[in-house]
């Protein structure tokens, strides 16, 4: 009788146990996602306040008659857009911007990967080859356009002299004051400054890559052309996809070189949507409605865009 009442005992209390072990296992559990949201809190408000608030006004900005002085006077949806579409700079700057981010864009990535592949293949001078293509981007972009500015000047610059020495041109040469001199002026800007920046981006894609597959293309007799083309791109295709969105968004975006060194002249020649949408915002128009609705505009152009290089960069050789 007593050990029929022991075993009872035992079974009604292995249930209270097993519940007990469930109970601390949600408690542990609700006290580490609470500790996960703790940590994720200041990046969440971070995102919020500078991301989620001021894309929602952009937006509601874009479908109101709203001035810089005056103020929101009610909506107006979708005049903004026309405005902006009618505007007599729109087009031109659209036209300079892709011109500008085709070139900007072929030669960063082609610079870069052409510095990546001397660095890793240097062994002696890696080091000082690293730092030196890497020293320029330490300069702030503001910082640097200010330098190539003083540089391009005809009265205290010597690029100026440089020129009319290589028959480019008689007397002070102003590098600013054409519309190619403005715009090979600031890619040169541009190249100099970014250039060591995806030469970094793609050095890190290189040294990933196993040296054990060079050694077996090697062994196969392949030449130093078809490992590039055969191991090396495929490879390198993440760095590569990743180097050429940045790049090209950063182009897209352009303001601070154009707007130091040409302030969108001679004549609106080297205006971009960037620039043109603070043209809009604070000098011509004061019109933050159309500065709103140009910048929703350039937000899905560089949606569809990036879409679109990303399935482009991701497709497999036999597709």
């Amino acid at each position: 009788m007593t050990v029929a009442t022991h075993g009872r005992a035992g079974r009604v209390a292995s249930p209270s146990r097993a519940g007990t072990a469930q109970r601390r296992r949600r408690s542990a559990r609700s006290r580490g996602a609470l500790q996960g949201w703790l940590y994720a809190t200041p990046t969440a408000v971070l995102v919020l306040v500078l991301f989620v608030v001021p894309l929602v006004l952009v937006v509601l900005m874009s479908g109101s008659d709203w001035s810089l002085l005056g103020g929101r006077q009610g909506t107006n949806f979708p005049e903004n857009f026309g405005a902006v579409l009618d505007h007599r700079m729109f087009w031109p700057s659209v036209r300079f911007t892709l011109l500008y981010t085709v070139i900007a864009t072929v030669l960063l990535i082609g610079l870069g990967l052409g510095l990546a592949l001397l660095v890793q293949e240097s062994s002696r001078w890696r080091g000082f080859l690293r730092t030196a293509f890497l020293l320029p981007t330490a300069l702030g972009l503001a910082s640097a356009s200010l330098l190539f500015y003083a540089l391009y000047s005809p009265q205290v610059g010597p690029v100026s002299g440089w020129l009319a020495r290589l028959g480019v041109g008689s007397g002070q040469v102003n590098v600013l004051g054409s519309a190619d001199g403005a715009l090979w002026g600031t890619v040169a800007l541009v190249v100099w400054r970014f250039a060591g920046f995806y030469m970094l981006l793609l050095l890190v894609g290189l040294q990933g890559i196993p040296h054990e597959v060079y050694e077996a293309a090697r062994l196969d007799g392949a030449r130093t052309l078809q490992v590039f083309r055969r191991i090396t791109l495929p490879l390198l295709k993440p760095s590569l996809a990743l180097a050429t969105i940045m790049c090209v968004t950063g182009s897209i975006l352009a303001f601070d070189q154009f707007y130091i060194l040409t302030k969108g002249g001679p004549d609106g020649s080297t205006m971009t949507v960037v620039q043109l949408i603070y043209n809009l915002a604070f000098e011509s128009k004061r019109d933050l409605g159309m500065a709103a609705a140009l910048s929703v505009i350039v937000l899905l152009a560089l949606v569809v865009v990036n879409v679109v290089q990303l399935k482009a960069l991701r497709r497999s050789p036999e597709e």
